[in-house]
């Protein structure tokens, strides 16, 4: 009886235990938005500390104690953006929210990374010469305009980043070129670089001083930047395709890196701290044009850092450009809201990195490609597909996309293999990489239904052929009907006039706006399939670990590589009009956009308009030779 009434007893006396026992909260990272200062816009070293202690004090009043808020600010937002980033609790975050001088209180977020022939393409100049009315003419080629780009760094040696024929820096600039581990060093042409990654310290924790650089090691900064203002350098091809002169869109403009993307860290690259930090800067820096090839997702205009970093920008008069994402054909996918950002579609080109696929009964599809190797000519192989080719082990549905591990080299040894390409699957070059292991002479990456039409050109690293889902179709059924399939596959060639273009590409995000249906977005497209670029020397062109291949310039495709596209046209206005507002530069390229460019005016005998050639108001008449 005794023990059965002792736990009774015991009750009240163990819940006041309990409930005198702090429970332990887990702390994450929040940005805390307060709007603007009150300063002017070149405050002093006085308005500076000044802010940074009313942060101290701001949030020590809710903590308690001004040390305690010194402790976890790890960034205080001084210049033109107010706010600080700082580790707190989730109630702490609650009840810093509802005071009436705070604007939102958000999570310290992760975000994911979103030429030779376009400028070609968009009219700026015809076969490799500057028409007399081409508004890189009228723009003197975005001279002295200052391009910023929000991105993974800058590979600084790389000959798009040069300052031959550049006068001195403009003495609007106010930026720096930051003390950096991995000697990143500033010319005339590439005028400035910071790096900040206090944000992503706050998941992944310290950071040893490999990360004090501005330096890219991932590729994509450095494609975008060179897309948006990349110096003049001819003989530019990847592989031996798409030779000429890479350019970017404001080619004498001047260039500023800020790099806020790292490598992935639980599947992210840039984080929300960072990135507000970096806008923050460029503003104060003096740009004119800030490129962001980053998804802003679909938060409130408040609670998203490239939201509220270009809504200052703007503010200052500065263009914001941003990638819509890639995560079309869906609807509602859209990424990149906010009204006062010039939001960028992917749409194609004309130029093609063909590669033909031929059948043993005779049948001939085209598919695309960036291989840089060959087979031996006209000579037919076995043709088999992944699903066949599967290890014992292994089931069809992993194997049939080629998957690590899955491939048995005893069924694909000296032949040309085929994997399915599911939709929103952007290991590509992992699957080729699959089937060189195993053994394969070529692969050819069928496209399923809802991937349909968009095929990628891609440096693979042995022979590969990209198709689309129809002639995949063609081709899984020709190896079913047929005892023994065989197939050759043609080397890489460039092939210009394909029609249609532009199109938008099926991966570029599409509306509607999720968070405020009336604002219309995307705004406009932009080259964005395979596009040619600087790239990093520090990695291969797939990306991947085992890819010792190093190349100067790259091709990539997405909807980061529209948005630098914008950019470029943005900084030529910005020169050719500089008292034009944000608001003007955005209208401007909105308000001319058809589909129907100069390159097909003749061709498809239409009304002799241009999106770029109207931006210019030249006279313009279809009788109007191409050359």
């Amino acid at each position: 009886m005794v023990l059965l009434t002792l736990p009774s007893l015991l009750l009240p006396v163990l819940l006041f235990f309990l409930l005198q026992t702090p429970t332990l909260s887990i702390k994450k990272s929040f940005i805390v938005y307060l709007g603007a200062h009150s300063h002017g816009p070149d405050p002093s070293s006085v308005d500076l500390d000044s802010v940074r202690k009313f942060h101290y004090d701001f949030l020590g009043s809710f903590l308690r104690s001004n040390k305690s808020a010194k402790d976890v600010i790890f960034y205080s937002y001084t210049r033109h953006i107010n706010g600080f980033a700082a580790i707190l609790e989730e109630e702490e975050a609650a009840d810093i929210a509802e005071h009436p001088n705070v604007i939102s209180v958000f999570l310290n977020k992760g975000s994911k990374l979103e030429t030779t022939r376009s400028w070609n393409f968009l009219g700026l100049e015809r076969n490799g010469l500057i028409p007399s009315y081409s508004i890189w003419m009228k723009a003197r080629l975005g001279e002295d305009t200052i391009i910023a780009n929000i991105d993974t760094g800058v590979w600084p040696e790389s000959k798009s980043f040069s300052d031959e024929g550049l006068g001195p820096v403009p003495s609007k600039w106010r930026g720096i070129c930051q003390h950096d581990t991995k000697r990143v060093r500033c010319n005339r042409k590439l005028i400035g670089t910071r790096y900040f990654n206090n944000g992503l310290a706050m998941y992944a924790g310290p950071l040893n001083s490999s990360f004090s650089t501005a330096r890219d090691y991932d590729g994509h900064g450095s494609h975008t930047l060179a897309t948006a203002a990349g110096n003049f350098v001819p003989g530019v091809s990847v592989f031996g395709n798409g030779n000429g002169t890479a350019k970017g869109g404001s080619p004498r403009a001047r260039v500023a890196a800020y790099k806020v993307c790292w490598a992935p860290y639980e599947g992210v690259q840039c984080f929300d701290a960072d990135v507000l930090a970096a806008f923050d800067a460029a503003i104060s820096d003096g740009v004119d044009i800030i490129s962001v090839s980053l998804g802003g997702g679909a938060q409130e205009f408040f609670k998203n850092s490239i939201s509220i970093g270009a809504f200052h920008a703007v503010k200052h008069g500065i263009v914001v450009v941003s990638a819509a994402g890639n995560s079309g054909p869906n609807p509602g996918t859209v990424l990149n809201l906010s009204p006062w950002l010039l939001t960028v579609g992917a749409g194609t080109i004309d130029r093609e990195f063909t590669s033909y696929v031929s059948l043993g009964n005779k049948k001939h599809l085209k598919g695309v490609s960036l291989s840089a190797k060959g087979l031996p000519s006209e000579k037919f192989y076995p043709l088999v597909s992944a699903a066949e080719a599967k290890h014992a082990n292994a089931s069809t549905a992993e194997a049939i996309i080629c998957q690590g591990g899955t491939l048995d080299p005893r069924k694909v040894k000296g032949k040309i293999l085929v994997c399915l390409q599911e939709y929103n699957d952007n290991a590509r070059t992992e699957k080729s990489w699959q089937a060189d292991m195993a053994g394969a002479v070529g692969m050819i990456l069928v496209n399923d239904e809802q991937s349909g039409n968009d095929v990628v050109a891609d440096p693979h690293v042995l022979l590969v052929s990209h198709v689309n889902y129809t002639d995949g179709k063609y081709i899984f059924d020709y190896i079913k009907s047929t005892k023994t399939p065989m197939a050759y596959l043609t080397r890489v060639k460039t092939e210009f006039g394909s029609k249609p273009a532009p199109f938008v590409a099926t991966f570029s995000s599409r509306g509607p706006n999720l968070l405020e249906q009336g604002i219309l977005k995307p705004d406009i497209i932009a080259p964005g399939v395979s596009i040619i670029a600087a790239y990093t020397e520090a990695a291969g062109p797939t990306s991947q670990i085992s890819d010792t291949r190093r190349v100067p310039f790259n091709v990539q495709t997405g909807s980061s590589m529209a948005c630098p596209h914008a950019s470029g046209i943005a900084g030529l206005l910005r020169t050719l009009h500089p008292d034009w507002s944000p608001a003007a530069i955005k209208s401007a390229i909105m308000t001319t956009g058809t589909q129907h460019l100069v390159f097909f005016i003749d061709q498809l005998k239409m009304k002799c308009t241009s999106a770029i050639l109207a931006l210019l108001n030249f006279p313009y008449t279809c009788s109007y030779n191409r050359g």
